[in-house]
């Protein structure tokens, strides 16, 4: 029985940390490293990260300077970060990459935060998965009379409330989130 409350404890707070790196891959108009976390470069025929092959850093609040420790490979990023999905032109001066994020529209920041709920529902969803499967293994516990009817009860409320305290987190960083896409 405890090992179904731990097991379902892990598991939703993995729900919360997937969000969490959602929401910090998010493009809101200032410059965040994190954007660059799913850009692959080829070097030396590995897929290797950009943060891993260069000092990337925010110079000012909407630029992202990215400063390779082998020069040779100025071009492959730049190519990577072309071929990505993050909408950025990079601005290559021959020593350095520049990524300039522009300003965000208000339609743009609303369709932002509409996205950033729909994240924010999909957690609940899954995490309220994760609950589901928890009651049915303690219901079968139960069946096979392995627990007691009080250990079921005081297990189901166990349950209930590490889902209560994890969906509360959810929506707090979807407010979070949203309010800090539509102050930019």
């Amino acid at each position: 029985m405890n090992t179904v409350i731990k097991n379902t404890e892990e598991k939703m707070k993995k729900s919360v940390q997937h969000l969490e790196t959602e929401f910090s891959e998010i493009r809101a108009g200032r410059a965040n490293p994190a954007v660059l976390d799913k850009v692959k470069v080829d070097y030396y025929g590995v897929p290797t990260a950009v943060n891993q092959l260069a000092a990337v850093s925010v110079t000012e609040a909407r630029t992202l300077t990215i400063q390779p420790w082998d020069k040779s490979i100025l071009r492959q990023i730049e190519k990577a970060i072309q071929t990505s999905d993050i909408g950025i032109n990079p601005q290559n001066d021959g020593t350095i990459i520049r990524m300039i994020f522009p300003p965000l529209t208000e339609d743009r920041r609303k369709l932002i935060v509409k996205e950033v709920a729909g994240m924010g529902e999909e957690a609940k969803v899954a995490v309220r998965g994760i609950r589901r499967e928890a009651m049915e293994k303690i219901k079968a516990l139960k069946k096979k009379n392995e627990i007691t009817e009080d250990d079921q009860k005081k297990a189901e409320k166990k349950i209930q409330d590490i889902t209560d305290s994890n969906i509360k987190n959810i929506e707090s960083l979807t407010e979070k989130k949203q309010k800090q896409i539509m102050e930019i």
